[in-house]
């Protein structure tokens, strides 16, 4: 992987996983060690990651995990639940048997992600749970958009997700699930509905700024 590529995928996921939290900065010659690279394929990688709206880069201040403001959390959480429980509603008509497999497949590998406090895991696996679904409806461009709504609502979420908050979602999910083998979509569109608004009415904004090398080091390294 090109080096960019690799710090990009990194902060990402760093960020997705909630292991970085909004605020943190991101100062370019410490990630350079961090990576073994120039500070120029760093500022590359920021500058990408801005353009995603991960990151704010402020004159004479550097690179920030962005943080968005709580209007524009309640403007992403708004737009997920317009797509998503249209996505469910659509999914409930013609979604396979071999599908419905893979999802409680899914759904085991959450449960037990959960049992065992694998905070990373588990943060992982609830998000990954609503990309699956959009790319078992077939849409490409879909899957690529809630995978931004995703990071993004990460950037507004806490760092970590409570025990008690993931077991809540997980169970969202199963009920979701449950709808969709039933071929519901009514029902899956309001059971999607009302978990992304549980999830909203969950967020808390005030997270720690954690080490940089400590949290980066990981991915490197694998």
């Amino acid at each position: 992987m090109l080096a960019t590529a690799r710090i990009v995928e990194s902060i990402t996921t760093a960020i997705v996983e909630r292991r970085l939290a909004p605020g943190t900065k991101l100062a370019e010659q410490k990630l350079a060690d961090i990576f073994g690279v120039s500070r120029t394929l760093v500022r590359q990688a920021l500058n990408q990651l801005s353009r995603d709206r991960l990151v704010t880069l402020a004159p004479a201040r550097g690179a920030f995990v962005a943080t968005p403001s709580v209007e524009e959390a309640r403007q992403v959480f708004e737009v997920r639940s317009m797509i998503e429980s249209e996505l469910a509603r659509q999914l409930a008509a013609r979604i396979t048997d071999a599908q419905l497999r893979e999802l409680r497949q899914h759904l085991a590998e959450e449960r037990a992600a959960v049992a065992r406090t694998d905070v990373p895991g588990r943060t992982r696996l609830l998000a990954d749970f609503h990309v699956v679904l959009a790319r078992m409806l077939g849409n490409q461009v879909l899957a690529e958009l809630l995978e931004d709504l995703l990071s993004r609502s990460s950037l507004i979420s806490l760092m970590y997700q409570s025990s008690h908050s993931a077991e809540a979602s997980f169970q969202e999910h199963e009920a979701v699930v449950e709808a969709l083998a039933r071929r519901d979509g009514r029902a899956a569109a309001r059971l999607m509905q009302a978990h992304l608004h549980s999830v909203e009415r969950n967020l808390q904004l005030d997270p720690a700024v954690p080490d940089l090398a400590s949290i980066l080091q990981p991915e490197v390294t694998r």
